[in-house]
Parts: C-alpha cells; sequence; structure tokens
C-alpha cells in the first residue's frame, strides 16, 4: 500500500481572496504539488485574465476547473476533512500543529476521504467562524515576522502535503463525516441541548464551540451522526413524554 498523500483526494479552498493574482499563483502551486481542485469562495475580484497571467499557461485547464462557491459552508459540505491555516492563535482557537505533521497525517485520512486545505483572505485570514468548520488548524512557523502572502502560504502546504510519507505504509483511515453531515449534526444537537436546559439559551454557541473541537479530536464518522442524531431525537421525545406526564390533567 503507497505511502503517500493520496493527492487526488485533497483540494484547496481559498476563502474570500482579494487578489486575482494570488488565485492564479495559488493554482500553479495545485499543479506544481499534483494538488487535484481548487475552489473559490466569494472572491472580492474575479478578474480572469489577471488570474491567468498570475498561474502562467502551464495550469490554465487547472484555473478553468476553478468552482467558485458564495458560502463557505456549502464549499465545504462534501469534504469529510478540513484544514484550517492561521498566523493567529488564542484562546478560542484551536490546538495549532505544524505543517509537516498535519502532511503525515493525512497518508491515512486522504485513502477514504475528501480533504480540503483551507485558506483566509490576504486581509483578515480566517475568522473563529469559520475555523469551527475545521478538523485541524495549521500554523506555517516563521521568524519575527508572521504575514505571508496567501500564494505562499499555499506552497508551503501543498509543498509538505506533496512530500509526506510514513517510514512504514499506513493503514487507511476510516470514512468520516462529511461537513454537511455534520453541521446538521451539530444544530440538531444545539437545539435539544437547549432544549432540556443543558446549556444556555442565552449563548449557545460557547459551549457548541467545545463540542465541536472535541469531536473534531475523535473523528467522527458518518455512522457515529446517525447514532448522535438518533439519541437527539430520542431526548426530545422522552422530554416531550414527560412533559405530558408533569403536565395537570
Amino acid at each position: 500500500m503507497s505511502s503517500r498523500v493520496n493527492l487526488s483526494n485533497v483540494s484547496i479552498v481559498l476563502n474570500e481572496p482579494r487578489y486575482p493574482e494570488n488565485i492564479g499563483a495559488s493554482a500553479r502551486a495545485a499543479m506544481n504539488m499534483g494538488i487535484g481542485r481548487v475552489l473559490v469562495v466569494n472572491p472580492q475580484n474575479w478578474d480572469y485574465d489577471r488570474i491567468l497571467k498570475m498561474a502562467t499557461h502551464v495550469a490554465t485547464d487547472r484555473v478553468a476547473e476553478i468552482s467558485v462557491h458564495a458560502d463557505l459552508e456549502v464549499a465545504l459540505s462534501p469534504f469529510q476533512y478540513v484544514v484550517g491555516t492561521t498566523a493567529r492563535v488564542g484562546r478560542k482557537r484551536h490546538t495549532v500543529q505544524r505543517p509537516r505533521d498535519v502532511a503525515q497525517s493525512l497518508v491515512a485520512t486522504s485513502r477514504n476521504n475528501q480533504v480540503a486545505l483551507l485558506f483566509g483572505s490576504e486581509s483578515r485570514g480566517l475568522k473563529n467562524a469559520d475555523l469551527a468548520f475545521c478538523h485541524t488548524v495549521v500554523t506555517i512557523p516563521t521568524a519575527e515576522f508572521s504575514s505571508l502572502n496567501l500564494a505562499q502560504a499555499v506552497m508551503v502546504l501543498c509543498y509538505e502535503v506533496f512530500t509526506a510519507s510514513w517510514e512504514a505504509p499506513a493503514e487507511a483511515g476510516p470514512r468520516l463525516a462529511t461537513r454537511r453531515e455534520l453541521e446538521e449534526m451539530y444544530e440538531q444537537l444545539r437545539k435539544t441541548l437547549v432544549n432540556i436546559s443543558f446549556i444556555n439559551p442565552e449563548n449557545p454557541d460557547y459551549w457548541m464551540r467545545q463540542i465541536r473541537r472535541s469531536f473534531s479530536r475523535i473523528g467522527i464518522r458518518a455512522r457515529d451522526v446517525r447514532m448522535i442524531r438518533g439519541l437527539c431525537r430520542q431526548i426530545e421525545w422522552y422530554g416531550s413524554k414527560g412533559c405530558k406526564r408533569d403536565s395537570p390533567s
């Protein structure tokens, strides 16, 4: 069994890029490193000629195949594993890993799962709400100046993914739930936990962030999603029956 990342299952996702040149350079990086697809979400300036000029004629086909989306959640919905990139760390952000470590973990994950490498805009990067979609977060180590050009960051991460390998062949990872399946589960779980007063309805997002982080570390499968959603339905049903028993006759 191959001990390389399955590059055909890896995609670059650019969220709200400002400059067409960075889109073109990212497509070129994808071509250089054998990455399967490039997705762009809500670009601030879609200038095909400027994109193509930076991509060069070699990556023309890759540029033509770029899919453009208006919403990040919709763009990520088919993916089972999302790697977010950030230069900022803080209490509300995931535990940050190094590019090489994340790339090596994708050797097994990419066998049976579609993987997205998610990058934020040049000015703001990824917001906390964007990182909520991610299973893990990576920061590219730098010296004193931490801000990288978007296309440079794409190339660094793509290079690490391209060269990643284990000393021994890795077993294929399990088929994980897609972002669409996870988001539907999180929404149902949030409603259930609010209804049973487990989380504060005034600020449910605080607790849901903790739950998301815990589940991201585990790696939720599609069958796990079905089980959790079934448990939520049973809790709701039991709660409604209990309310009827306790209500005055």
